[in-house]
Order: C-alpha cells, then sequence, then structure tokens
C-alpha cells in the first residue's frame, strides 16, 4: 500500500512540474500578406466556414479551448497544429508555388467531400466544426472555382509539380 501512495506522490509531482514547460502558442495577429484571400475571392460563407473548421490547424491564428492550458495536452495540441499547418497553411498560401496551390485546393475539397476534414478528433470537442453537406459542397465548390481561376490564368504546365529527377 505504501509504495502505491509513493508512485501517486511522484506521478502528481511529475505532473505538477510539467505545467511549466509550456509550447509556443499559433497566435500572429493579423491576417497576412499571403493569406490566400489577397489572391483568391473568399465569400462571407465560405470564409465562415473556415473559421469553425479550419483555421485552428491551418492558420496562424489558432483559438485555444480551455484544456490547451493543461499539460502534456498543450504539447499534443501544439504538434497538432504544428503538423496541419504542415500540410496545408491558408496564412502562407501565397507564398507556396502555383501548383502546390492548385494541388492543394484539389485536396481540401477531396477531404472535405470524403469527411476526412475537419477531423474526427477535432470534432468531438468542436461540435459546430461538423460540416454539414451544404457546408461541404460550399468549401468544394468554391476550391473548384479558384482552380477554374487559375486554369485560365496560368500555363497548363505551371499547374503540375514537376518530377523531381
Amino acid at each position: 500500500m505504501r509504495s502505491w501512495k509513493m508512485i501517486l506522490w511522484v506521478f502528481l509531482a511529475a505532473l505538477a512540474i510539467i505545467q511549466f514547460f509550456r509550447p509556443a502558442r499559433n497566435v500572429a495577429g493579423a491576417s497576412p500578406d499571403g493569406h490566400i484571400s489577397k489572391a483568391y475571392a473568399v465569400p462571407a460563407d465560405v470564409e465562415a466556414i473556415l473559421q469553425k473548421a479550419c483555421y485552428d490547424c491551418h492558420s496562424n491564428n489558432t483559438v485555444y479551448p480551455w484544456y490547451a492550458n493543461i499539460q502534456p495536452v498543450a504539447w499534443w495540441l501544439a504538434a497538432h497544429i504544428k503538423d496541419g499547418k504542415r500540410h496545408l497553411n491558408f496564412d502562407e498560401f501565397l507564398a507556396y508555388p502555383v501548383s502546390r496551390q492548385y494541388r492543394k485546393l484539389e485536396e481540401t475539397a477531396e477531404m472535405v467531400n470524403e469527411g476526412e476534414m475537419p477531423l474526427s478528433s477535432y470534432t468531438i470537442v468542436h461540435t459546430s466544426a461538423k460540416l454539414n453537406v451544404a457546408e461541404r459542397k460550399m468549401i468544394s465548390d468554391w476550391c473548384g472555382n479558384i482552380r477554374k481561376e487559375m486554369q485560365s490564368a496560368y500555363p497548363p504546365d505551371s499547374l503540375i509539380a514537376k518530377k523531381k529527377q
């Protein structure tokens, strides 16, 4: 019985100590020059969907939930956000080569249509981020419209990523 108490005290002490080691927050402030809306039209209804379902993981501004202040949850969230931004960052979208922008729009439409985004691990807690059929179609159509815009603005070979040799 005494060893269990000791293990519990060590665990509680470790839990208290790790609270002092916090990851950096993903909060940049104002919308940067590289934001997708600086080059492509983002209708208000689409922006609202992106805000509620995408930007927490795919922009430089995360609205953190209360549990983000508790370690080790904050570390997990920081890693998750970093990974999301690695795949797609709407705040740095214009820094991507045109071929990557084109591909990311296709992937976004596909993942939203297939229900892969937003992640179920996100929508469990953020129930308002669940997208209905109409919202999924709106995002998909928006991505498709931008891709059509790009097809008319750029040479076809510039929209396809070059194979690395």
